[in-house]
């Protein structure tokens, strides 16, 4: 049986006094590290918080938000990670909708204060609380089959869903990325990618088990991302495709000393093959590793390794094999596998694989049959056991590493007086891989209204990753299919003739 408190454990018995973060100019050792994780189980004990409780937390990458990640879980508690780019009411609803009764957070929490009974500030009181703790405890041991986590991600309703992951499913799903990425004590790790992810479990507890050093970056910026490899010599990485990009860009115009880079891993939003090359020449000592999955899959499901020696491949189209400990078939609508090269439904099963929606049954049921994870995602599998995307049949929309689900675009663009019809969709995108697009066609007493005056109006109600970038109006009803479901694949293609595009 393992949980978080087990890579803390082992670093703390083997690496007491090696460092295991670094932050912004502030250094702790392993065993530091673990003082302060049980400082903080202490203090919201002092709070009344129980087993099973859930804390949330909405910051910026931090030490602290390492302590949070790893001590609230290990403690017995239900961490529970807010999107830093999500808008008020999207806050609002994940903290009520979780039933979360504490929030750690870097920032004026606004009207959410009203929706928790505890606010925890950081740096204060954060900084107190652990202080003033007189007893540190490791908490009430969890096991492996309770929740560690409450990740949130895009409803095909229009409401976020809950992704309950439990200890075994993170676990499992660290050892699954130290077998495909092996991991030594000798790493220094780079976080750049937003730590709310449930991807942050690939390096975080990775590191932690190895005893590996973290180096944390919390708003992204290239430069910066540049400057802390150079100055702390740091070896690994994970970002997304847009990440990668705007380093290679800065790389190129103002060199760094990278050579102790040996690996970059990126996932979550397309990459084009210009981008793999650019930041192949900015950094000619890192492998290149792609990978794909879902908040669902905690979140691994296949990887791809050596992608800078495929360019000419056709696997390098493809987002990899399945990671040990994954089993992945595609299949038909029926359940039955298909040929190889035949395209289907990517159906993933392993402990990796999510307990459920939390409080959402018939969704769960919707995704889970037989302890496999329907992705929603058409590919095909090569007789080698590489998976090729080939369309997203939920319709989300990748932008800049966020999911974005199209009917939660739509349901804010109906609210609109003037909207008759609307669709919402990808498209291509130099910076952010895709954008969020849409085609409107207005009431006819709004034929003359302005698209811009349709952002604004969404801006002010979703997140602004999520908000079209461009909206097209159209006087002709939007095509259908005969059911009358409309055909966003007809939207859709003429953005996309000709482009260069991995789907992952």
């Amino acid at each position: 049986m393992h949980t978080f408190a087990d890579p803390l454990r082992r670093a703390i018995q083997i690496a007491p006094n090696k460092i295991a973060v670094i932050d912004q100019g502030h250094s702790f050792s392993f065993v530091e590290l673990y003082d302060r994780c049980c400082a903080l189980v202490g203090a919201l004990k002092v709070l009344g918080i129980k087993r099973g409780d859930r804390v949330a937390i909405l910051a910026g990458n931090s030490h602290r938000y390492l302590e949070t990640y790893l001590g609230v879980p290990a403690g017995g508690f239900i961490v529970v990670p807010l999107n830093t780019r999500h808008a008020q009411p999207e806050l609002k609803y994940t903290l009520e909708d979780s039933g979360a009764r504490v929030l750690i957070t870097d920032r004026d929490p606004g009207a959410l204060a009203d929706v928790v009974e505890h606010i925890i500030g950081i740096p204060e009181p954060y900084e107190s609380l652990l202080a003033d703790v007189t007893e540190s405890t490791p908490g009430d041991e969890p096991g492996e089959d309770d929740l560690a986590g409450l990740f949130y991600t895009g409803g095909t309703t229009g409401l976020a869903k809950g992704v309950m992951l439990s200890h075994r499913n993170l676990i499992a799903n660290t050892f699954n990325w130290l077998t495909a990425v092996p991991q030594s004590a000798d790493d220094i790790f780079l976080v750049m990618a937003p730590m709310f992810h449930a991807a942050g479990s690939n390096g975080i507890l990775g590191c932690i088990w190895m005893t590996s050093c973290q180096v944390m970056l919390g708003a992204f910026d290239p430069a910066e991302a540049l400057d802390l490899i150079e100055r702390h010599r740091v070896t690994e990485s994970l970002g997304v495709p847009t990440m990668l990009a705007a380093m290679a860009e800065e790389q190129h115009a103002n060199p760094r000393d990278t050579s102790s880079l040996r690996l970059m891993a990126h996932g979550g939003s397309p990459i084009a093959t210009e981008v793999i090359k650019r930041t192949r020449s900015a950094f000619p000592t890192a492998g290149l590793v792609e990978v794909y999955g879902a908040t669902e899959l905690s979140p691994l499901a296949t990887i791809l390794v050596d992608e800078e020696l495929l360019i000419d491949d056709p696997r390098a189209r493809s987002c990899g094999q399945p990671v040990l400990g994954n089993e992945i078939r595609i299949c038909d609508e029926g359940g039955e596998e298909v040929a190889r090269g035949e395209v289907g439904e990517v159906v993933v099963r392993g402990t990796n694989v999510m307990v459920g929606y939390w409080d959402k049954p018939e969704q769960t049921q919707a995704v889970l049959k037989n302890g496999r994870y329907w992705t929603g995602d058409l590919g095909y599998m090569d007789e080698d056991g590489y998976v090729f995307l080939v369309d997203r049949s939920k319709d989300m929309i990748v932008s800049g590493g966020e999911n974005v689900y199209s009917t939660e675009v739509e349901e804010v663009l109906y609210q609109h007086p003037a909207v008759l019809e609307a669709a919402a969709f990808g498209v291509p995108d130099e910076k952010w891989g895709e954008a969020v697009h849409a085609v409107v066609v207005p009431r006819p007493e709004f034929h003359n209204v302005d698209p811009e005056e349709i952002i604004s109006f969404c801006r002010e109600r979703i997140a602004g990753y999520k908000v079209p970038k461009c909206i097209d109006i159209r006087d002709d009803p939007l095509p259908k299919s005969g059911p009358g479901k409309v055909l966003k694949r007809e939207l859709r293609a003429p953005f996309w003739d000709g482009q260069d595009r991995s789907v992952n």
